[in-house]
C-alpha cells in the first residue's frame, strides 16, 4: 500500500532493515522521492503514520 502510493508520484520505497526490539524501520526512498525536498515529510507524515496505524504505534521510520 505504501509503495503503491509512492509510485503514483514517480517514487518508491525499499525496506532496508527492521529492528524489532527497538521498533525501528530503515528504508530507502527511490525514484522521484529520492532527494525530494519533502522526503522527510513523506517518511514521517505518511510512511511512519501508516506503519503506526497498521502495525505498531511505537514504530520509528528512519531514512538510510
Amino acid at each position: 500500500m505504501i509503495s503503491s502510493q509512492l509510485r503514483k508520484e514517480g517514487g518508491d520505497i525499499e525496506l532496508i532493515d527492521v529492528d524489532v526490539e527497538n521498533k525501528k524501520v530503515k528504508v530507502k526512498l527511490k525514484g522521484s522521492c529520492k532527494g525530494c525536498k519533502n522526503s522527510l515529510l513523506t517518511l514521517k507524515n505518511f510512511v511512519e503514520v501508516m506503519l503506526k496505524e497498521h502495525v505498531d504505534n511505537r514504530i520509528e521510520v528512519l531514512q538510510v
